[in-house]
C-alpha cells in the first residue's frame, strides 16, 4: 500500500490485558477500532496512547459503558467499515458477518479468539484474533488496515508470547 495511505489498528478481546508489544505493532495507525471484549475502561486509555480508539462491546464486557458501542459503522476513503463483536450471530463466520452487513466493505470482528482475513468480492473480513491472555493455545495478534484510494488491505501482526504462557 501507498505510504499515504490511511492506517488503522485492529485489536480485539484484550480482556483487560494490554500486551506491551501492542504499542510497536500499532506504531503509526491514525486510529484503533477495538472489537470488543475489552476489559476494564483503563484499557482504551492505555491504547488510547498509542492514537484516538473506538470500541464496541462483547460479550464479557458490562452492559451500558459509555465508552462503548454496539457496532460502529463509518466510511474512510471510500471504504465502508464495520466492528462488531460477532457474538450476537452467535458463533460468527465470514458468510454470517456478510449476510448481517451486507453492504460493508470490511467487517471487524472478535469473540471467536482466532486471526482470520477473508477476501471475496472485493470484501474483507478480518478478526484481529485476541491481543490479551493466550486462551486456546493460539498466538496473540492485532492487524493493520490500510485504506488507499477506496482499496482496504489487512495485514495481521503476531505479538510476541513468553514461553512460560
Amino acid at each position: 500500500m501507498n505510504s499515504r495511505a490511511t492506517i488503522i489498528g485492529l485489536i480485539s478481546d484484550t480482556h483487560g490485558l494490554v500486551r506491551p508489544e501492542v504499542f510497536a505493532a500499532l506504531q503509526g495507525v491514525s486510529q484503533i477500532f477495538h472489537a470488543g471484549d475489552v476489559g476494564p475502561a483503563d484499557v482504551l486509555t492505555e491504547l488510547a496512547a498509542i492514537a484516538p480508539i473506538r470500541a464496541v462491546y462483547g460479550n464479557t464486557d458490562a452492559p451500558g459503558r459509555a465508552d462503548l458501542v454496539e457496532c460502529i459503522e463509518d466510511v474512510i476513503d471510500g471504504v465502508r467499515i464495520v466492528v462488531t463483536h460477532g457474538h450476537e450471530l452467535g458463533s460468527p463466520t465470514p458468510p454470517k458477518l456478510v449476510g448481517a452487513f451486507p453492504k460493508a466493505d470490511v467487517i471487524v470482528y472478535g469473540h471467536t479468539h482466532q486471526q482470520l482475513v477473508t477476501k471475496a468480492a472485493r470484501r474483507i473480513v478480518v478478526n484481529p484474533g485476541a491481543a490479551g491472555p493466550r486462551r486456546f493455545k493460539l498466538q496473540p495478534c492485532v492487524a493493520k488496515l490500510y485504506i488507499w484510494q477506496g482499496q482496504a488491505d489487512v495485514e495481521l501482526i503476531p505479538l510476541g508470547v513468553a514461553v512460560e504462557e
